[in-house]
């Protein structure tokens, strides 16, 4: 299954919000559906998205010091220690990290800058 990358990012800069609305795994699933993904049976929480995106064609990717973020790409990021249990996932348009909201970097708040939780980063495999 192919999934269009262009039209994943131009999803998920539409519907964009200002800021954090909590509904990361909604938003990056619709830009996905978007994108031709097939998300029935679609987990609830952000952090258990991580075998969907294999069904459809992502692979994990070992994000060491030569990652370079390409657009399509999305970060599956574990909760941390205070924070929301659902974890947070996020996917790269070509020049941002966009969840519900534009982000300012790939950490999507000051408790995950902080922290630095566990995260996945999947790649359309091509």
């Amino acid at each position: 299954m192919a999934i269009n990358t262009e039209a994943f990012a131009d999803q998920l800069r539409k519907q964009a919000a200002p800021a954090s609305m909590h509904k990361c795994a909604m938003f990056v699933r619709l830009a996905l559906e978007a994108g031709g993904a097939v998300t029935a049976g679609h987990p609830i929480d952000a952090k258990d998205y991580g075998p969907l995106l294999l069904r459809n064609g992502y692979h994990r990717l070992d994000p060491g010091q030569c990652y370079v973020a390409q657009q399509g790409d999305i970060a599956v990021i574990q909760p941390t220690s205070a924070g929301n249990r659902a974890g947070h996932i996020e996917g790269y348009d070509g020049a941002a990290w966009i969840s519900d909201f534009i982000q300012a970097g790939f950490w999507p708040g000051p408790a995950y800058r902080k922290e630095q939780p566990a995260f996945a980063i999947y790649r359309l495999q091509g």
